[in-house]
């Protein structure tokens, strides 16, 4: 029994990251996750109390992923300027991932506070990963430093996700090369 719980909320899931990915926060209904997954919209409530409750168990599952391939990418980088670069670059990478575009579909303001502090840890833990590298790269504050790292980061995404007139390469690019030299170009 537990094991068929534990993959009809894998289904769930699954079904949840496919309706944000394809057509948002819209998309994402009890009565559309039933439809998917062949359960009665009655047994989705089952699983889950509303559709931030959703979301939030798509961050607690996808995000620590998420930030194993950043953390992996940073890895292979042999210096503090690669290990920058590396984190911009993947993160950019995943852009077009399910597993991302169902996070970023739902805007934290539909969310509840419980859902919202699970998001803002998850991308705290992120933002710690680049810490010492910028610690390495001499910046005197290199926790604010990576906060407004990840702030280019952000943009970037939202440019990326927006179908902007750049190529997500160029704008991949484009975040890089801030990070690294500034605004100067």
């Amino acid at each position: 029994m537990a094991e068929h719980r534990s993959m009809q909320r894998a289904a769930l899931l699954d079904a949840a990251r496919s309706l944000l990915s394809e057509g948002g926060t819209e998309a994402l209904t009890f009565p559309a996750l039933a439809e998917r997954t062949g359960l009665a919209r009655s047994s989705v409530y089952e699983y889950f109390r509303s559709r931030a409750a959703v979301v939030e168990e798509l961050c607690e599952v996808d995000f620590p992923v998420w930030a194993a391939e950043v953390s992996a990418a940073m890895e292979r980088a042999s210096s503090a300027e690669g290990k920058v670069e590396a984190y911009i670059r993947q993160q950019l990478s995943l852009v077009g991932d399910r597993r991302h575009r169902a996070v970023v579909a739902i805007s934290a303001s539909e969310l509840d506070a419980g859902a919202r502090e699970k998001i803002r840890a998850a991308h705290g833990g992120l933002v710690a990963m680049i810490v010492e590298a910028l610690g390495e790269m001499g910046h005197a504050e290199p926790r604010l430093a990576a906060m407004l790292l990840q702030g280019v980061v952000d943009a970037a995404v939202r440019r990326i996700e927006l179908g902007a007139a750049e190529s997500p390469s160029a704008i991949t690019d484009a975040a890089v090369a801030m990070a690294l030299r500034g605004v100067r170009g």
